[in-house]
Order: C-alpha cells, then sequence, then structure tokens
C-alpha cells in the first residue's frame, strides 16, 4: 500500500505542477504564450506519461473523483478511498507549494493571481454563473470516467488505456477552460486555492461535489450497462 500511495502522490503531484504550471508560467508568456491549447495538451499528457509511469503500481488515478467512480463501478475497494485521497490531496498540495516558490522567485513578483483555481462567476475566465459550472462539470466528469473504465475493461486490447485518457483530459479542458478553468478533479483544485484564498477557497466546495457526482454517476451507470456481460 505505501507503493501504491506514493505512485498517487507523484502522479497528483505531476498533473498539479504540470498542468497548473502550464497554465502560470507559459499561458500568455510576455509576447508568445502556449494559450489554452497548450495548457489543455499539457494536463492531458500529465495524465498520459503518469499513467504509463506508475498506472501499473496503483491504477493512475491522481483524482479523487477518479477513485470514487471506479469503487462505485466495483474496481476499486471502498476501503482504499481515503488512503488514496489522502496522497492525491497532498501531492496536489506539494505540486502548488513548489509552483509557488517558483512563481514568487521573479523579478517582478506582485502577487500569485488567480494561480491557476477554479471558479464561477466573477471566477470563471468567461463570467459563467454557477449552474453552467456546475452542469459542465458534472457532465465531463462522467464523460471523463466513462472513458477511464471503458478504455481500461478487459475486452479492450491492454496498453492502450493511457493515450484514450490523456486525449480526454485533453478534450475536457479544450471545452471548459473558459466557464471554469476545467476542474473535473477536487485535488487540482485545492492545491492552488489554498495559496489564492478567498473566492478559490469559497467556491471549492463545487469542485468537490460536481466531479464526485459525475465520477460516482458513471461509475454506477458503466456497471449497469456494461459490466454484466
Amino acid at each position: 500500500m505505501s507503493k501504491r500511495l506514493f505512485a498517487e502522490f507523484l502522479g497528483t503531484f505531476w498533473l498539479v505542477f504540470g498542468g497548473c504550471g502550464s497554465a502560470v508560467l507559459a499561458a500568455a508568456f510576455p509576447e508568445l504564450g502556449i494559450g489554452f491549447a497548450g495548457v489543455a495538451l499539457a494536463f492531458g499528457l500529465t495524465v498520459l506519461t503518469m499513467a504509463y509511469a506508475v498506472g501499473g503500481i496503483s491504477g493512475g488515478h491522481f483524482n479523487p473523483a477518479v477513485s470514487v467512480g471506479l469503487m462505485m463501478a466495483g474496481r476499486f475497494e471502498a476501503k482504499n478511498l481515503v488512503p488514496y485521497v489522502i496522497a492525491q490531496l497532498v501531492g496536489a498540495i506539494v505540486a502548488s507549494t513548489v509552483l509557488y516558490l517558483i512563481v514568487s522567485g521573479k523579478a517582478d513578483f506582485a502577487g500569485i493571481g488567480g494561480f491557476a483555481t477554479n471558479g464561477y462567476g466573477d471566477a470563471s475566465p468567461g463570467k459563467y454563473g454557477l449552474t453552467s459550472a456546475l452542469i459542465i462539470e458534472v457532465v465531463l466528469t462522467f464523460m471523463f470516467l466513462m472513458i477511464i473504465l471503458g478504455s481500461t475493461h478487459g475486452r479492450v486490447p491492454a496498453g492502450f488505456a493511457p493515450i484514450a485518457i490523456g486525449l480526454a483530459l485533453t478534450l475536457i479542458h479544450l471545452i471548459s477552460i473558459p466557464v471554469t478553468n476545467t476542474s473535473v478533479n477536487p485535488a487540482r483544485s485545492t492545491g492552488p486555492a489554498l495559496f489564492v484564498g478567498g473566492i478559490a477557497l469559497q467556491q471549492l466546495w463545487l469542485f468537490w461535489v460536481a466531479p464526485i457526482v459525475g465520477a460516482a454517476i458513471a461509475g454506477i451507470v458503466h456497471k449497469a450497462m456494461f459490466e454484466k456481460d
């Protein structure tokens, strides 16, 4: 179990450091940044690379919502849920800490700004409201889990799941960065929010509730529709 938890810590660290780091450091770099598309690709690449690197050890969840969805689908033991979530949260917080240390070392540092946090209303990049944020986070997390559960099923050729999952997360970010800055992962939302505080912490509840609800529904649906055969 210690190896599995370290793998979850490491995978979540890389997801938050790579994904949020690309948003904070490179998205709008002075004249030529990577933009939304680059950030979306960065998030997808973090999951793809770590799924290959440590997925064989822990299952490659890197996300409390994924752990819940897999549990609801009967693919993950409930007794391991809390340790996995703790490891994921620690990974996200450590990654955010390292990213903060890097950002604060800039010569003209004047605060971390949004720090890739998630939000709705005034905290949404496109000023989308609570209802829009709730719907998109539930729907996209549902689809993310359906892709994870389907691509890792025993009937599918082994070895290709990380590619499908990484591309799915890229697509999810391409869709929803303007709405919520894209969460679908409570750990990813929590790490940066702890450093920003204020509205980021006040709205953090949604980025726990919506992804977990979407993931749980996906787990139930997949088990009912596709596992019985």
